[in-house]
């Protein structure tokens, strides 16, 4: 898998902004400031992408400022804020296609170790999010365990199944434990109205929970991860693939948006590695977090020195085995930038 066929713009996206763009420092300011992170989670589960949330919570909190006047205290500042940002989501998806990975598009790909597959940089595919844009590290354990189920990568695909209002009532009675009447108002509909829609939400997101289980379920952290991710790095910075393929589970797939393709099964991986893939021998990692996962950031070598981003690896760990591997393509550095991460390693 060479650079030069992969001569593409991968995602068009661009640089999230990081502060609110307000004219003043104010008590205001600050209250809108404090919630930026959990409208963030919420617009990236209404939205499936990290950069289209951000735009989505900076356009909600500049609303909310100039309309700060207009705030008659009727329902508390977060719902008011809550429902600024439900009617930013709306708009934002009103005629949009769904966001979506590989494992949507169709069945897995050949197993063929030579087969690389379709680029298809145009479609809408969903993008991850740091885990430091949605998650306070400090707040209650159990609280941040179960966001990290419910902002993984197969739960926020599966939310994309879902009509959008359809989306903005489950996220907010199922993820955010929001009462019915709360999310009527917020809503301007019935009590009755939310809970057929919650109904009608759950029967569509069961039908497309696939490989991925029931998106719901809190599942405790394995003690012995860190060293199976530690394993997971030795391996592939050697590029020992019986090695690798060893840390994952057999049934495991990958994906590598925006490739079409998909591979299911170890084995098949381990092949497709040692095929198209073997361009990324001799790459570097490191270690960052997206979605509520472990993650890392791959560096190929840079023929001119050093290394160059790759791509953003997220896997989803599960019986101490690597059960998915997603590894989104980045070849303008703009994810890598977003995460924080180098765009550039030196020798």
């Amino acid at each position: 898998m060479t650079n030069a066929a992969l001569e593409f713009r991968p995602m068009s996206i661009r640089p999230a902004p990081t502060e609110c763009d307000l004219d003043r420092a104010t008590p205001v300011d600050q209250a809108l400031e404090a919630h930026r992170r959990e409208l963030t989670g919420y617009c990236y589960r209404m939205l499936g992408s990290g950069f289209e949330a951000e735009d989505a919570v900076q356009e909600t909190l500049v609303r909310a400022w100039r309309g700060i006047d207009g705030f008659e205290g009727r329902s508390a500042f977060r719902s008011w804020l809550y429902r600024i940002a439900t009617n930013v989501c709306l708009d934002m998806l009103r005629g949009s296609q769904r966001r979506a990975r590989p494992m949507d598009m169709g069945p897995s790909s050949p197993a063929d170790p030579a087969y690389l597959g379709a680029l298809q940089p145009e479609l809408p595919w969903l993008l991850p999010i740091p885990d430091a844009r949605v998650f306070d590290e400090d707040g209650d354990p159990a609280e941040l365990a179960a966001s990290r189920e419910t902002i993984r990568l197969a739960f926020v695909a599966a939310l994309q199944h879902l009509p959008a209002r359809q989306r903005a009532v489950l996220i907010l009675r199922e993820v955010l434990r929001w009462q019915a009447t709360e999310v009527a108002e917020l809503l301007d509909t019935t009590v009755a109205s939310v809970n057929s829609a919650l109904q009608r939400a759950r029967a569509t997101l069961a039908a497309h929970a696939g490989d991925a289980g029931d998106p719901l379920v809190v599942r405790p952290v394995d003690p012995d991860q860190q060293a199976l991710l530690a394993r997971y790095v030795d391996a592939f910075e050697r590029y020992d693939i019986p090695r690798f393929v060893s840390l994952l589970r057999e049934d495991a797939f990958q994906s590598m948006p925006p490739f079409a393709m998909w591979i299911r099964g170890a084995q098949d991986i381990g092949a497709w590695m040692l095929g198209p893939g073997i361009d990324c021998q001799g790459s570097r990692m490191l270690a960052t977090s997206a979605n509520g996962r472990p993650a890392f950031g791959q560096y190929r070598v840079d023929p001119n020195g050093g290394h160059t981003p790759w791509g953003l690896h997220v896997l989803e760990i599960s019986n101490g085995r690597v059960i998915e591997l997603t590894v989104f393509i980045d070849l303008d550095t703009q994810l890598f930038a977003a995460f924080g991460l180098p765009t550039h390693l030196d020798e």
